[in-house]
């Protein structure tokens, strides 16, 4: 049978599949190879958002896999392990080089206990391989004893025993030779990444604590299969401060000095302030309930943002023009048509004839900010990191993943954005801001800058929604001011048939379909779910953030999506890695399970699936082409 495409294009392709697979053998054994994989249960899905720079949270998450680790371990060793049993193993499990340590201090690290462990550890680790084709858990094993753990996951029993005999003397030999505590963190590191086979950040890693580098530094060891983000507009706010854009410069800044994270910038991306603090201190006033520094910032921020808001009239905030308004002489601000007292008259490097000038000081403070931030090698490689990971939507398994919104009408029609001339709404709105995103990044053009100061700021920036007031909350101590309009999607999407609209709009069957978000936190004290619209969407920003935790009443929502269904987790608070090493203290949390499946998902039901299907398809037309004499095998066995 000829390949039923033999135009130039196809031939050549197959002529590029036949480097791969150079001979009818080969093509066969990778057919039968994906065919098995198809047959295989759906990995599992790890959903998480708003991380907010809350490093050891999100590392114990990260650890336990929002509980998914304890219930293999609960499943594995019913009736075999009590419930303090099980506790140390997990806590091994997260913290194996914390629990070996504290072990060796209570001089409770005996060689039974040593081999105990272990014994239990790969116990877990072939349960959990199980899932798997050989291959991928060939990769998935850490380097360094990759040989070793891929035999003792295959020990099978024989009629003599000298399988068993012969791995029971591998695990001697660890212990003799002092390798142990590598050999424990090797299958610990293993488990996890066999427990949840992909990880998706649905936005929001940087801001308000102080661990988003170190949180930066650990997702650069995951694997790139394993690992994708939906950026944030917190997120969006650092690439642009990266990619020099100065309001996002100065705006991270001011985030990071009201949340005291002087730490992030100086230590982890070596970013100094030493010239910013020194013109604060000898250009504003001391004393009053603004510190000099933040009033510098203040003052930087509105005169960058006034210069991009007059540049783009197409971005519609003439009303955060907010400067020319301020009555020096009356202390007082006007908006809309009403005055309003100001917290402080100190304005000293504001010219009313030109009030969103630069000084010259401020301008060569601006410039060193931005050869700091350009400069940064650590953060640099950070940012590079979110553009190759990254992209604003992702859809995945009939999942719509996103952080904030597609803008929307009160009517429930797409919002349209003008778009450097063009008018674009829904996916089309997406897909110009992920496009626009990574221009700024490749080129560095002023536009492009701009674009990504307004996806961090904008009333209709599907990473933003809502109309920001940082003018008002910094200047006008009456908090009738602060309110921030949200767009109409966060409101609409509350019923199933806006949530509809959203999912056929990216090509999404709303049966079964759902949208995940992070952004606005869940105010469970208030009565808020996360599971919303009958299941449509789902909310996950359940507050990582410490900040939050007095309004939503929890630590965060986490998402796990299995063969077996989907549930949600709801965290407590993280007390601390101490809790966790001397006590066993694991978060606490509560499971919601919804859409749940009689019958496991297979590889073959996901997008995974779709993709080895035409795979499959493209090795048939090659073992076609082979036998037609089209294409002529190579290496071939007699």
């Amino acid at each position: 049978m000829l390949p039923t495409d033999r135009s130039e294009q196809t031939m050549k392709y197959l002529s590029l599949l036949a480097q791969q697979f150079p001979n009818q053998q080969a093509a066969f054994t990778e057919i039968i190879n994906l065919q098995a994989i198809l047959n295989l249960p759906k990995g599992t899905e790890h959903f998480m958002s708003d991380l907010h720079g809350e490093y050891e949270a999100f590392m114990h998450i990260l650890n336990n896999c929002s509980g998914v680790v304890r219930e293999h371990v609960d499943i594995i060793f019913e009736g075999e392990l009590d419930g303090p049993a099980k506790d140390d193993l997990c806590t091994l499990i997260y913290y194996p080089r914390e629990k070996i340590q504290l072990m060796r201090e209570a001089r409770q690290d005996s060689p039974t206990w040593y081999k105990t462990m272990l014994g239990q550890l790969i116990t877990v680790a072939r349960k959990l391989s199980s899932r798997y084709t050989r291959s991928k858990v060939r990769r998935a094993i850490p380097h360094d004893y990759a040989y070793i753990i891929d035999e003792l996951l295959h020990t099978h029993p024989d009629e003599n025993n000298y399988r068993v005999r012969y791995h029971e003397r591998i695990i001697d030999s660890i212990l003799e030779t002092d390798s142990t505590e590598d050999f424990i963190c090797s299958l610990a590191e293993l488990i996890k990444r066999l427990a949840v086979d992909h990880i998706h950040l649905v936005g929001d890693i940087f801001d308000r604590g102080g661990g988003a580098a170190k949180i930066m530094d650990r997702l650069e060891r995951c694997h790139a299969q394993r690992l994708d983000v939906q950026w944030g507009n917190h997120d969006i706010l650092w690439m642009g401060a990266a990619a020099g854009e100065p309001a996002c410069i100065v705006t991270v800044l001011r985030n990071n000095l009201r949340y005291g994270n002087y730490e992030i910038l100086e230590n982890d991306y070596g970013i100094s302030l030493r010239a910013l603090v020194a013109f604060a201190d000898r250009t504003y006033r001391d004393g009053e309930s603004i510190s000099p520094l933040i009033k510098a910032i203040n003052v930087l921020l509105f005169k960058l943002e006034g210069a991009i808001i007059r540049r783009h009239p197409e971005f519609d905030m003439e009303d955060r023009l907010l400067l020319d308004k301020i009555d020096l002489d009356a202390g007082t601000v006007e908006i809309d048509g009403r005055a309003w007292p100001l917290v402080t008259s100190d304005f000293p490097t504001v010219d009313p004839a030109d009030p969103y000038a630069l000084s010259d000081e401020e301008r060569e403070i601006v410039d060193k900010l931005v050869s700091e931030f350009t400069g940064s090698d650590h953060l640099q490689r950070h940012m590079g990191m979110l553009y190759s990971h990254g992209s604003m939507y992702l859809v995945r398994n009939g999942n719509l993943l996103f952080h904030g919104c597609v803008p929307m009408n009160e009517d429930g029609t797409f919002s349209a954005m003008n778009c450097m001339g063009t008018w674009r709404s829904g996916r089309d709105y997406m897909d110009f801001c992920d496009s626009i995103a990574r221009r700024a990044w490749r080129d560095r053009d002023r536009d492009s800058l701009d674009w990504l100061w307004y996806l961090w700021i904008g009333f209709k920036s599907p990473a933003s929604g809502r109309l920001v007031k940082t003018f008002e909350r910094a200047y006008i101590a009456d908090k009738s001011t602060w309110r921030e309009p949200m767009d109409p999607y966060f409101t609409l999407t509350e019923e199933t048939g806006p949530c509809n609209t959203v999912l056929r709009e990216f090509g999404i069957y709303p049966e079964g379909g759902h949208i995940i978000n992070g952004h606005t936190p869940v105010k469970t004290l208030a009565g808020e779910q996360p599971v919303r619209a009958d299941g449509k969407l789902l909310v996950i920003d359940g507050g990582f953030c410490t900040a939050y935790h007095p309004a939503t009443g929890i630590a965060g929502y986490t998402l796990i999506s299995s063969s077996r269904g989907m549930r949600i987790k709801a965290h407590e608070a993280f007390r601390s890695v101490e809790d966790a090493i001397l006590r066993n203290v694991d978060i606490q949390s509560e499971t919601t399970s919804f859409e749940p499946h009689d019958q496991r998902i297979m590889v073959s039901d996901t997008d995974t699936g779709d993709e080895i299907r035409a795979q499959i398809s493209d090795l048939r037309q090659l073992l076609d082409a082979y036998r037609c004499g089209l294409i002529p095998e190579a290496g071939r066995s007699e």
